[in-house]
């Protein structure tokens, strides 16, 4: 455990950290899930309305710095491909 005042408040601020990115990342998997699940469904309209849910709780992620915002371009860029294949059948 630090010994110095301000180290001990470092400690608090990461936790605090930390927790929000745990939670931040829960639900950009929980967003991500319902995507999928829509898409090997074969459900086009579902999908649609996931994706966008999926894509606003991806970018938020990024704004806030949990994930760099090249990977949150990247995993909507996969999900928009995913949902083209499907409307596309």
């Amino acid at each position: 455990m630090a010994n110095i005042k301000s180290a001990k408040k470092r400690v608090k601020v990461i936790e605090k950290k930390t927790a929000r990115n745990i939670r931040v990342k829960n639900h950009v998997k929980e967003a991500k899930k319902a995507f999928l699940a829509a898409v090997e469904a074969g459900n086009v309209e579902e999908a649609e309305k996931a994706f966008v849910l999926a894509e606003k709780k991806i970018m938020q992620a990024a704004a806030k710095g949990t994930f760099h915002k090249n990977t949150a371009s990247r995993t909507v860029s996969r999900l928009e491909k995913q949902l083209n294949e499907l409307k596309a059948k």
